[in-house]
């Protein structure tokens, strides 16, 4: 699992330029599956049948991480650009990043006004984007066109997998949403030589951090019965966070969400998911967000209404250069997962519908 982590993590593919994440998604679902799908968008699911006339379930994590794109080049060759998917300008300052040029790729360091030039306002208040721009070494804007480095280009950020706490930490870069990715392709591993009355849909969306696109195209596509929202979840456990109502901690358990900005959890399903865990003897935790939100917000609204489920992880830091996770909370998601799999057939369809 964590070799399939750190591939996926370090992997590059922002909203819009997913290619070498579907690759290794792909790579990794076609041995699982008698066959691979994929939307207009980019989206990507292998399907596996147990009972081609029992109910269609999809599971997805979505490949693109938050990154950025080339917009402008300043006169002495400074690169301008644009978030993709949600930042706080505070997490960007001096990290690396990777421009995606047509003539390779160029390692540059976002920068801003010197902390010793800023005025004491300044020092106060949070640094907007519009003030930041990243340094490639380039002299001038026909050094950087030389480099070939134009508008649109793809930017990543830089960070080495790596493990802590005797490698049951994962730490890197797109957890959010490589961590969904490589749930579902675990999944699908474990139903491999199980039977199960339904027909599965594992695999992964586009576009997600920018609004959920690709999990419309994907559910036009696979048409679900029911679906997964696999994503990383806020963990509440660092400092600050004391005061948070709800109590979701890094280790303690997959998060079974109640309800987020675009979805309330199916009821049936929700108790579905959580009388499994308690059978197996798995901890889960729960969250309720009134922000944010995952593909479950197109899942189940799509064609005439789907019970949909978001399914994740505890996890610190999301949407920097560095978020840390629980490999133990991945493995007990997916071993509830395929449980609840195994019991999804048509009458239990018919009974969640109600």
């Amino acid at each position: 699992m964590t070799l399939m982590m750190k591939e996926l993590s370090e992997a590059e593919g922002v909203p819009g330029y997913e290619k070498e994440v579907r690759a290794h998604m792909r790579k990794l679902i076609e041995p699982l599956t008698e066959e691979v799908l994929t939307d207009r968008l980019g989206s990507i699911v292998g399907r596996k049948t147990g009972d081609a006339n029992g109910p269609r379930i999809l599971l997805a994590g979505h490949l693109d991480e938050v990154g950025f794109m080339v917009t402008a080049v300043t006169p002495k060759g400074f690169i301008r650009f644009q978030a993709l998917g949600g930042w706080w300008p505070h997490n960007m300052l001096s990290h690396r990043v990777k421009i995606k040029s047509s003539k390779g790729d160029h390692i540059g360091i976002i920068g801003s006004k010197p902390p010793h030039a800023l005025t004491a306002d300044e020092r106060n208040k949070v640094m907007q984007l519009k003030d930041l721009y990243i340094d490639v070494g380039a002299k001038s804007a026909e050094d950087a066109a030389d480099m070939g480095i134009r508008p649109g280009d793809m930017i990543v950020p830089v960070a080495e997998f790596m493990t802590m706490r005797e490698g049951d930490l994962w730490v890197g870069k797109a957890l959010d949403n490589r961590a969904g990715c490589a749930l579902a392709v675990e999944v699908l591993k474990r139903l491999e030589n199980e039977a199960h009355p339904n027909v599965v849909f594992s695999g992964a969306t586009v576009q997600e951090e920018v609004g959920l696109r690709g999990a419309g195209t994907l559910a036009n596509l696979v048409k679900p019965d029911i679906a997964f929202a696999l994503d990383v979840g806020l963990a509440y456990d660092t400092p600050g966070s004391e005061s948070n109502p709800i109590t979701c901690n890094v280790g303690d358990g997959p998060i079974i969400s109640l309800m987020d900005a675009t979805m309330i959890a199916h009821k049936g399903l929700r108790e579905l998911v959580m009388d499994t865990a308690t059978e197996l003897g798995i901890k889960y935790q729960v969250d309720a967000l009134t922000g944010g939100g995952t593909d479950g917000g197109r899942f189940h609204t799509s064609g005439i209404g789907v019970p949909t489920l978001y399914v994740g992880f505890a996890t610190r830091y999301i949407h920097s250069h560095n978020a840390i996770m629980s490999k133990t909370d991945f493995d007990h998601a997916a071993t509830i997962l395929t449980a609840v799999i195994k019991k999804l057939d048509s009458a239990k369809l018919a009974e969640l519908l109600e």
